[in-house]
């Protein structure tokens, strides 16, 4: 009887040495773990999330100053339509409109403004953040309408308001300026979206009309 239990478990450990010399003698063997798939050349793959842009952040906006005459499409007012502004000339004069500089010169620039949508549309109103600026050769910056110039108006290019769709306006921006200030400069609009447009106005009377604009303004 003990011989038979001997062959019994000569018999069984014969087996467990053959099983473990087929698993490699881990009774709980580790999975094999899967290759990470390399995405061939050519194949596309996840692009990272590109960057957005701030609806503050001036873009493809003639952040470079342009040239007198150059046309920009502008947002209206209140986001309100699309306003296409042109520079049309530039006047320096001691006094206008029965009124003199109080800082020695004034600077009249007018404007050609066209309502390029299907809705009137209007210029932003200047407060410091938005509307006309006037950036001086020194550097200094002044709002349109400081010292005497907001009593100065200009027969013919007075237009305010909504400009209906498809109409055009004559107006003028004019500017208090010191004679440093006057000796060219870059004329600034910044619409609703704070998008700012640019031109470069030369310190020197130019433009197509600037006789009947020194006529108008007495």
């Amino acid at each position: 009887m003990r011989k038979i239990l001997l062959a019994t478990a000569a018999t069984a450990c014969l087996a467990l040495t053959a099983c473990n010399a087929t698993t490699g003698g881990d009774a709980d063997p580790k999975p094999t773990p899967t290759p990470t798939a390399t995405p061939s050349a050519g194949q596309p793959t996840t692009p990272l999330p590109s960057a957005t842009v701030s609806p503050s952040t001036p873009t493809g906006n003639g952040s470079a100053a342009q040239a007198l005459g150059t046309s920009a499409r502008t947002v209206g007012a209140k986001f309100v339509g699309i306003v296409e502004i042109t520079p049309t000339n530039v006047v320096h004069a001691r006094a206008g409109d029965g009124q003199t500089s109080r800082y020695g010169t004034f600077v009249v620039i007018t404007t050609l403004d066209a309502s390029l949508s299907a809705n009137a549309a209007d210029e932003e109103t200047t407060d410091g953040t938005v509307g006309w600026q006037w950036i001086g050769s020194n550097g200094q910056t002044v709002s349109e309408g400081k010292g005497n110039a907001f009593k100065v108006s200009i027969a013919g290019y007075d237009s305010l308001g909504r400009i209906e769709p498809g109409a055009r306006q004559n107006r003028a921006e004019i500017f208090d300026l010191t004679p440093e200030q006057a000796k060219g400069g870059t004329l600034v609009y910044t619409d609703s979206t704070k998008a700012s447009y640019r031109w470069k106005i030369p310190a020197a009377d130019a433009g197509p009309d600037v006789a009947a604009v020194k006529q108008r303004l007495g």
